[in-house]
């Protein structure tokens, strides 16, 4: 009954059918577009997903209790995010007390000291570097890539990403950048090769590090790219760049005042920080239950309102804010049609349940930016209002001059 209940407060436009074990079919949705057929193993799979969806929906998929039958999970969560849409108003009342349950534990749930943040990091980036092969670009660059036409392929695509970023910290020859959660090092292999500068890469994931490592040494780069397993607590000054790719939803609330106000003391007093990461377009909320306990633990995407305070009392000033909106829907897009032609090669080297998951996890990120307000900001920053030119065309003036 409370399945039941569920779908028909949420599931108003599309068509959802429902079986529960060999129970008669309920149907959802004004009839619209084709019916996907939901099946759920047994009443106590039901009851589980009716109190706690966020979480128990995502558990029966992977464990194969709940199956789409007729239809792939994407084209099912498409269905259920198009209904709810971004906000919160549509979750049926239950699931909002679970949602403001989650909001008033979220400090606790991001404390992410150095220890607890490197097992965080290991939990997701230390699985297994093949995997990783199997849906990212060539370059290996596990963020939003940057598209100036829809056509454009992911490696295109990312190059582009590494281009623009590079653009917007206005570097010169000889200059010493710190990339903050550098992973496998395609910006600091970028920033290398193209800018003539200096680049210290920093990770808390293992298999991130030993491979950056072998890339560095391979692209010819070892005098200019240096790699270490640390965190950015224990980096000393100073650097006449920063950059941090996908990493500040790793640094949790607690914490946010003194990311930032190391970001200034790290920093020379010309230097220029661009943090680029996801970010929450309809306020502050708390993260996906399922996420945290199978994808991300510790991890959250801040609202720019909660960012935006540390960065004024760490003494940083913002200089240029920009919100990227559908880029990661498609880098999802390419990564999830990668992931499902390696299905197979993933299932080898995990197994079938790990394929599961990361379908759900894939389709439901991709989701999240398409429907569910979720997007891209990229942050520059600085110590000196003098350190940058006073108008933007100095950033496409470089993206004009640097090939991909």
């Amino acid at each position: 009954m409370l399945l039941d209940a569920l779908f028909s407060h949420i599931v108003k436009k599309g068509s959802l059918r429902l079986q529960i074990g060999k129970g008669p079919f309920r149907h959802y949705g004004d009839g619209s577009g084709p019916a996907i057929h939901m099946h759920v193993k047994n009443h106590k799979t039901a009851l589980a997903i009716g109190l706690n969806p966020y979480l128990k929906l995502g558990e029966a998929y992977m464990d194969g209790t709940l199956t789409i039958e007729n239809a792939t999970v994407f084209d099912f969560l498409s269905l259920l995010t198009r209904n709810l849409g971004a906000g919160d108003d549509s979750d049926p009342l239950l699931q909002k007390i679970q949602r403001g349950w989650r909001k008033s534990i979220r400090f606790a749930a991001q404390y992410n000291p150095a220890r607890r943040a490197k097992r965080n990091v290991a939990h997701h980036y230390d699985l297994s570097n093949t995997l990783y092969r199997l849906f990212l670009d060539r370059g290996l660059t596990y963020s939003c890539a940057y598209f100036d036409s829809p056509d454009d392929d992911l490696e295109t695509a990312q190059n582009q990403k590494l281009r623009h970023i590079a653009a917007k910290l206005a570097l010169k020859p000889g200059m010493r950048v710190l990339d903050i959660g550098c992973g496998w090092g395609s910006m600091a292999l970028w920033l290398a090769h193209h800018c003539d500068v200096q680049v210290i890469g920093i990770t808390l994931s293992t298999q991130q590090a030993q491979l950056a490592k072998e890339r560095v040494e391979q692209a010819g780069l070892s005098g200019r790219v240096f790699i270490h397993l640390k965190d950015y607590r224990a980096i000393e000054p100073a650097f006449d760049r920063i950059v941090s790719i996908g990493m500040f939803e790793h640094v949790g609330l607690p914490f946010y005042g003194a990311f930032f106000q190391k970001i200034h003391d790290l920093l020379t007093p010309d230097g220029v920080a661009l943090i680029h990461h996801i970010a929450r377009s309809q306020g502050p909320g708390a993260t996906n239950p399922w996420m945290t306990k199978y994808i991300f633990p510790g991890g959250y995407s801040p609202a720019l309102s909660e960012v935006l305070p540390h960065i004024e009392r760490s003494g940083l000033m913002l200089t240029d804010l920009e919100i990227l909106r559908h880029h990661y829907a498609e880098t999802l897009h390419h990564w999830r049609q990668r992931f499902s032609k390696n299905r197979p090669k993933v299932a080898a080297l995990l197994d079938e349940r790990f394929c599961r998951m990361w379908e759900f996890y894939l389709a439901g990120s991709e989701l999240s930016f398409r429907h569910g307000g979720h997007v891209v900001a990229q942050w520059q920053l600085c110590r000196n209002l003098h350190s940058l030119p006073y108008t933007r065309p100095y950033m496409e003036t470089f993206k004009k001059d640097m090939p991909l």
